[in-house]
Protein backbone atom coordinates (compact mmCIF):
# COMPACT_ATOMS: atom_id res chain seq x y z
CA UNK A 1 0.00 0.00 0.00
CA UNK A 2 3.07 2.34 0.86
CA UNK A 3 4.90 1.69 -2.53
CA UNK A 4 0.99 2.74 -4.02
CA UNK A 5 0.74 5.66 -2.39
CA UNK A 6 4.69 6.36 -3.29
CA UNK A 7 3.92 5.67 -6.77
CA UNK A 8 0.55 7.98 -7.32
CA UNK A 9 2.24 10.89 -5.46
CA UNK A 10 5.17 10.51 -8.25
CA UNK A 11 2.77 10.15 -10.82
CA UNK A 12 1.05 13.37 -9.61
CA UNK A 13 4.33 15.19 -9.48
CA UNK A 14 5.39 14.52 -12.69
CA UNK A 15 1.64 15.63 -13.87
CA UNK A 16 2.52 18.96 -12.09
CA UNK A 17 5.41 19.41 -13.37
CA UNK A 18 4.43 19.18 -16.95
CA UNK A 19 1.76 21.76 -16.17
CA UNK A 20 3.47 24.42 -14.77
CA UNK A 21 3.62 27.85 -15.48
CA UNK A 22 7.26 27.64 -18.13
CA UNK A 23 6.25 24.60 -19.62
CA UNK A 24 2.65 26.20 -20.43
CA UNK A 25 4.19 29.17 -21.81
CA UNK A 26 6.73 27.49 -23.47
CA UNK A 27 4.07 25.05 -25.43
CA UNK A 28 1.63 28.38 -25.54
CA UNK A 29 4.33 30.27 -27.90
CA UNK A 30 5.25 27.35 -29.54
CA UNK A 31 1.10 27.38 -31.24
CA UNK A 32 1.39 31.31 -31.06
CA UNK A 33 4.06 31.21 -33.45
CA UNK A 34 2.65 28.13 -35.18
CA UNK A 35 -1.18 30.14 -35.35
CA UNK A 36 0.74 33.65 -36.07
CA UNK A 37 2.88 31.98 -38.93
CA UNK A 38 -0.34 30.22 -40.63
CA UNK A 39 -1.91 33.82 -40.73
CA UNK A 40 0.13 35.39 -42.30
CA UNK A 41 0.55 32.69 -45.02
CA UNK A 42 -3.18 32.94 -45.73
CA UNK A 43 -2.59 36.93 -45.96
CA UNK A 44 0.53 36.43 -47.94
CA UNK A 45 0.09 33.55 -50.26
CA UNK A 46 -3.93 33.72 -50.56
CA UNK A 47 -5.35 37.30 -49.60
CA UNK A 48 -3.01 39.66 -51.08
CA UNK A 49 -1.89 38.02 -53.96
CA UNK A 50 -5.68 37.02 -54.73
CA UNK A 51 -6.35 40.84 -54.32
CA UNK A 52 -3.39 41.57 -56.60
CA UNK A 53 -4.19 39.34 -59.45
CA UNK A 54 -8.27 39.62 -59.39
CA UNK A 55 -8.23 35.65 -58.51
CA UNK A 56 -11.35 35.29 -57.07
CA UNK A 57 -10.75 31.38 -56.93
CA UNK A 58 -7.53 31.78 -55.20
CA UNK A 59 -9.42 34.65 -52.71
CA UNK A 60 -12.67 32.00 -51.51
CA UNK A 61 -10.49 30.32 -49.66
CA UNK A 62 -9.21 32.81 -47.49
CA UNK A 63 -12.75 33.82 -46.45
CA UNK A 64 -15.38 32.08 -44.14
CA UNK A 65 -18.57 31.86 -46.34
CA UNK A 66 -20.50 34.37 -44.89
CA UNK A 67 -18.06 36.74 -44.30
CA UNK A 68 -19.22 40.31 -44.22
CA UNK A 69 -17.51 43.43 -44.96
CA UNK A 70 -17.71 46.93 -43.49
CA UNK A 71 -16.12 50.13 -43.33
CA UNK A 72 -15.84 53.22 -45.63
CA UNK A 73 -14.40 54.53 -48.55
CA UNK A 74 -14.01 57.91 -49.21
CA UNK A 75 -16.08 58.91 -46.38
CA UNK A 76 -18.76 56.86 -47.67
CA UNK A 77 -20.43 53.65 -45.99
CA UNK A 78 -19.08 50.58 -47.27
CA UNK A 79 -20.87 46.89 -46.82
CA UNK A 80 -20.84 43.99 -49.26
CA UNK A 81 -21.16 40.53 -48.31
CA UNK A 82 -18.82 38.19 -49.52
CA UNK A 83 -20.25 37.01 -52.60
CA UNK A 84 -20.78 41.10 -53.23
CA UNK A 85 -17.11 41.68 -52.36
CA UNK A 86 -16.12 38.89 -54.96
CA UNK A 87 -18.24 40.23 -58.12
CA UNK A 88 -17.01 43.58 -58.03
CA UNK A 89 -13.07 41.52 -57.90
CA UNK A 90 -13.75 39.47 -60.59
CA UNK A 91 -15.50 42.70 -62.75
CA UNK A 92 -12.71 44.96 -61.88
CA UNK A 93 -8.96 45.28 -63.31
CA UNK A 94 -7.02 43.67 -61.27
CA UNK A 95 -4.41 45.91 -59.43
CA UNK A 96 -1.84 43.48 -61.56
CA UNK A 97 -2.75 44.17 -65.00
CA UNK A 98 -3.46 47.72 -64.01
CA UNK A 99 0.24 48.16 -64.12
CA UNK A 100 0.00 50.67 -60.79
CA UNK A 101 1.66 50.04 -57.70
CA UNK A 102 0.37 47.20 -54.93
CA UNK A 103 1.19 46.54 -51.79
CA UNK A 104 -0.33 44.46 -48.94
CA UNK A 105 1.49 44.97 -45.44
CA UNK A 106 1.31 43.03 -42.28
CA UNK A 107 0.99 45.35 -39.36
CA UNK A 108 0.01 43.40 -37.14
CA UNK A 109 -1.62 39.98 -35.82
CA UNK A 110 -3.05 39.52 -32.45
CA UNK A 111 -4.38 35.96 -31.23
CA UNK A 112 -6.65 34.99 -28.41
CA UNK A 113 -7.07 31.06 -28.46
CA UNK A 114 -8.86 29.98 -31.82
CA UNK A 115 -9.82 33.72 -32.77
CA UNK A 116 -7.33 36.64 -34.03
CA UNK A 117 -7.39 40.20 -35.52
CA UNK A 118 -4.87 41.08 -38.50
CA UNK A 119 -4.07 44.70 -38.86
CA UNK A 120 -2.98 45.25 -42.36
CA UNK A 121 -2.64 47.65 -44.60
CA UNK A 122 -3.20 47.32 -48.75
CA UNK A 123 -2.12 50.09 -51.15
CA UNK A 124 -3.72 49.78 -54.85
CA UNK A 125 -5.23 52.03 -57.29
CA UNK A 126 -5.95 55.32 -55.93
CA UNK A 127 -6.72 54.04 -52.19
CA UNK A 128 -4.81 53.38 -49.80
CA UNK A 129 -6.73 51.14 -47.08
CA UNK A 130 -6.73 50.28 -43.51
CA UNK A 131 -8.08 47.18 -42.76
CA UNK A 132 -9.08 44.89 -40.23
CA UNK A 133 -9.45 40.89 -40.49
CA UNK A 134 -10.88 39.17 -38.00
CA UNK A 135 -10.15 35.53 -38.32
CA UNK A 136 -11.28 32.27 -36.31
CA UNK A 137 -10.01 28.90 -36.65
CA UNK A 138 -11.67 25.90 -38.11
CA UNK A 139 -9.47 22.88 -37.18
CA UNK A 140 -6.22 23.92 -38.04
CA UNK A 141 -7.06 26.03 -40.88
CA UNK A 142 -7.38 30.31 -40.06
CA UNK A 143 -10.20 31.79 -42.32
CA UNK A 144 -11.52 35.51 -42.49
CA UNK A 145 -14.69 35.55 -41.27
CA UNK A 146 -15.03 39.66 -40.89
CA UNK A 147 -13.32 42.20 -43.02
CA UNK A 148 -13.63 45.89 -41.52
CA UNK A 149 -11.61 48.57 -44.10
CA UNK A 150 -11.03 52.38 -44.63
CA UNK A 151 -9.87 54.28 -46.80
CA UNK A 152 -7.05 56.60 -45.31
CA UNK A 153 -5.14 59.74 -46.37
CA UNK A 154 -1.59 58.56 -47.93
Amino acid sequence: MKNYIVLISFFLTLTAAAQSPSAKTANNMKNYIADSTAIAGVLNDIYFKGIYEGDINLLKTAYYENTLLFGDVKGQPYFKTLAEYLNGVANRQSPKDSGKPFSGDIIAIEIVNTIAVAKVQVKMYDFNYAELLSFHKFGDKWLIVNKMISDIQQ
